[in-house]
């Protein structure tokens, strides 16, 4: 098991997610960095969807009551084992009793931490993804709190310790496939969508995240019927400031929706620091397809090298 002795401001227990229960109204949540639980799964020698725990902002601190393997990846938490720093993005060797901490990052939003076996809560729905508007999965449905006690899979194995891989390269762009009502939209609108920094309020959470900028106007202003919608999804409220869908969105909406950013990307915003800018940059479907099938082949090469250095 491992105890949360500070669990810092939100700490929850992700997977990949819940993906095919969004006709039923049940949102696919998941990591928001899926990128980097899924590399930190393939470190400790876990399948890349095993549960582990996402932080937001930090700190955190942990301890380990049977030996194992982690891999703290995301951004930089300047994470520390009994009192050693930790390189980010490596495979580690834990022993029993030992004490992780996480600091707050200096950049960007939320860390992973992956341990060998994976976090061993039962599933809901195929998953062990926290949705915290539902209130169910994880533990309890909720957020981790201080003294919570989380049981761990044992492994077949552990792996050898002390391997590493590089992050991702991450830039505050993400690619757009035009949405279904784009072309409503008035020509500075669409002009301004991609050229403008769209700045990231605190009026956002793990279900959307909300953009200050300019103002983006339909030129017929119909009301729109509630359709399905999923993460990615740039919805345009009566306000014209956009909300980009994330892992615990609503599955249904009446908002015009003027792009979707692809699905290659959407870890990129998983990253994105309150306050910070984005940019919207356009693609075509082609070029969205392509990008998710260079990250699955990437994911697999690592997998391969993986399993060749242990």
């Amino acid at each position: 098991m491992i105890e949360l002795l500070r669990a810092g401001p939100l700490t929850t227990v992700q997977d990949l997610g819940r993906e095919a229960w969004r006709d039923r109204g049940i949102s696919r949540c998941g990591a928001l960095d899926d990128i980097a639980l899924a590399c930190g799964n393939l470190l400790v020698g876990n399948a890349v969807d095993a549960a582990g725990l996402e932080f937001t902002l930090g700190p955190a601190t942990l301890r380990f009551d049977a030996d194992c393997c982690i891999a703290v990846t995301g951004t930089d938490a300047d994470a520390s084992l009994d009192g050693r720093p930790l390189r980010p993005w490596w495979r580690q060797r834990v022993q029993a009793g030992q004490t992780l901490k996480l600091a707050a990052p200096r950049e960007r939003m939320r860390s992973y931490l992956s341990i060998s076996g994976g976090i061993a809560l039962p599933a809901a729905l195929g998953s062990r993804s926290t949705d915290l508007k539902a209130g169910f999965g994880g533990l309890d449905g909720r957020a981790l709190r201080d003294g919570d006690v989380l049981p761990l899979a044992v492994p077949e194995r552990l792996p050898a310790p002390r391997i590493g891989i590089h992050a991702p390269d991450w830039d505050a762009t993400v690619r757009v496939l035009p949405g279904p009502e784009y072309e409503e939209f008035s020509t500075a609108a669409r002009e301004a969508f991609w050229v403008a920094d769209w700045k990231l309020t605190p009026q956002s959470n793990r279900m959307g995240y909300r953009f200050a900028g300019p103002e983006l106007r339909r030129e017929r202003d119909t009301e729109l019927a509630s359709h399905g919608v999923l993460p990615g999804v740039i919805q345009v409220p009566p306000s014209g400031q956009p909300i980009v869908l994330l892992a615990d969105a609503q599955t249904t909406g009446g908002y015009p929706k003027i792009g979707v950013v692809i699905r290659a990307d959407l870890w990129k915003l998983g990253q994105l620091r309150l306050g910070a800018t984005l940019r919207f940059t356009p693609c075509t479907t082609d070029e969205a397809i392509a990008a998710l099938r260079d990250r699955q082949a990437t994911l697999a090469r690592l997998r391969t090298a993986l399993c060749m250095s242990t």
